[in-house]
């Protein structure tokens, strides 16, 4: 049988309790589990379920977990990792299946692993008379959440409860959550746990829609169901309800108003109007990992005499008002650490600092201090601030282009390229160039059904980015993604260098794997 005991070791400042991990989706079981592990005295880490056996063993052998909850879809997975840590004289933690609902995991015939016990049977072994094992101090740890950037291999990121106790607050107050609201769980749990609105929720006694999957039909059918108020998740979950059946969206204008906050990447324009056009309040949120979700959001709202097309868009992705809890959003010269003028052009890195943010990457001191150098979180992201005080993002640091001199944002011009009716998915990356350094190119996954060529790309580009802006060469293809759908740029260069090889219009050299 196995303990949920406090165990606390400490080293380099890192204390830790003992750690349970989940690798379920949205199931109740996994809300639930928010709630249980730390009132058990426990820090909870909930994993991305797309994670490849290898890297859940690794990050199993890193967390030293005590206790895994295993959903039943998941099983296959789960038992690799396990085989993998058994192989390195790991010891493996206690299993815990979490059968489909109404059902042991006994009674089930497919596949799964031999576990301790199921979740059902472990709710029945509670008690009434438990006591909450409450944290010592409000900087204990409450949850490790997993990064899942586009540099690589993901680090573990520590959540204290302050921490997390102050960001649900201020989810409450930026999504418009007034008493009992109902959410619908498209964003996955594992991402910041749900960016904090499990707790969030229980907070202002909110009811909890759970899906396992998420489709259009879904989504329109609890929306008439249920009443939902408010969802979330990445840009791709605009794409799901726009691209909708007409049998399906056909149910909207919706009769109330549903609340949506989208964050991860750019959305693409054309999306995002018919999205609105269907109804639904759209929110543009942006964070990381490190600051357990969005640390700014800001409604889509046109600004009074701006344009309506590509120059809309620049403007609109203009980050919005911080988070009212974080001390500070800036953008800085790395270097000197002094403010950028709000001049909308002169380039800095944006930082946050204040008490919403990690307590730092698990067993990584070095990495916490370089991240946390001078009292600010440095976020890698390269921005400029505006007169009106509103932070535009430029690119990834480690993205920007230089071309003859000139800064290159591959982020607008993947907003160009995303705004071409016939683009799906773009990536902007630099091709070396013999007299300017670098130049563009550009990765493009095109709609189902289209068949536009690189000439007609790069001429409509050239219709609304200035020369040293436009892509020089065309790739098409499916662009490579890691388990959280986040494009990895760094296969299109060489451990963190450009690559020195042409990157040639329309054949894949370093993704011919890739890119089919």
């Amino acid at each position: 049988m196995f303990s949920l005991d406090l165990i606390c070791c400490e080293n380099d400042n890192e204390i830790f309790h003992d750690q349970v991990v989940a690798l379920a989706p949205n199931v109740p079981a996994l809300y639930e589990l928010h709630f249980g592990v730390p009132m058990a005295g426990a820090v909870l880490s909930a994993l991305n379920t797309r994670l490849d056996a290898p890297t859940l063993a690794l990050i199993l052998e890193q967390l030293e977990a005590k206790l895994i909850f295993v959903d039943y879809q998941y099983t296959d997975a789960a038992l690799k990792a396990l085989e993998l840590l058994s192989r390195k004289n790991v010891s493996p933690p206690h299993v815990v299946v979490i059968p489909e609902c109404d059902k042991s995991a006994s009674s089930m015939d497919h596949k799964h692993i031999a576990s301790d016990l199921d979740y059902n049977c472990l709710l029945e072994m509670g008690r009434d008379d438990f006591r909450i094992i409450r944290p010592s101090n409000e900087c204990d740890p409450i949850s490790v959440s997993y990064t899942s950037g586009s540099t690589g291999k993901p680090k573990g990121v520590v959540y204290s409860h302050r921490a997390a106790y102050l960001n649900s607050m201020a989810e409450i107050f930026r999504f418009e959550m007034r008493q009992m609201p109902v959410f619908l769980w498209t964003v996955d749990m594992f991402r910041c746990n749900g960016w904090c609105l499990a707790w969030a929720m229980a907070a202002v006694g909110g009811t909890n829609i759970c899906l396992r999957n998420v489709s259009a039909e879904i989504i329109f059918d609890a929306i008439s169901l249920h009443k939902v108020t408010h969802f979330c998740g990445p840009p791709a979950i605009l794409n799901t309800i726009a691209n909708a059946p007409a049998t399906v969206s056909s149910r909207s204008p919706l009769s109330r108003s549903v609340n949506v906050v989208v964050a991860g990447s750019l959305p693409n324009p054309e999306i995002l109007a018919k999205v609105e056009g269907l109804g639904f309040n759209v929110y543009d949120g942006y964070g990381m990992t490190e600051a357990l979700g969005p640390a700014t959001v800001r409604p889509w709202k046109p600004e009074p005499d701006s344009p309506l097309e590509i120059e809309q868009e620049i403007i609109r992705r203009r980050e919005g008002l911080h988070n009212l809890l974080i001390e500070g959003v800036d953008v800085k010269d790395p270097k000197t650490m002094k403010s950028v003028p709000n001049d909308g052009k002169t380039i800095g890195e944006v930082m946050f600092r204040g008490n919403i943010l990690m307590s730092g990457y698990l067993k990584s001191t070095e990495t916490t201090r370089e991240t946390m150098k001078g009292g600010w979180f440095h976020t890698g992201d390269l921005g400029v601030r505006h007169p009106s005080g509103f932070v535009q993002m430029k690119d990834r640091a480690k993205d920007i282009i230089i071309s003859g001199g000139e800064a290159v944002s591959t982020l607008e011009v993947e907003a160009v390229l995303l705004s071409h009716p016939e683009v799906s998915e773009a990536a902007v990356v630099g091709q070396p160039d013999a007299v300017l350094n670098e130049v563009p190119c550009a990765f493009v996954r095109l709609k189902e059904g289209f068949g536009a060529s690189a000439e007609d790309i790069i001429e409509f580009c050239g219709d609304q980015l200035p020369d040293h802006m436009i892509p020089k060469s065309i790739v098409f293809g499916e662009l490579p993604v890691n388990f959280s759908g986040k494009v990895q740029k760094f296969f299109y260069e060489g451990d963190g260098q450009r690559q020195h090889q042409p990157c040639q219009l329309g054949i894949p050299l370093r993704l011919s794997i890739c890119l089919q």
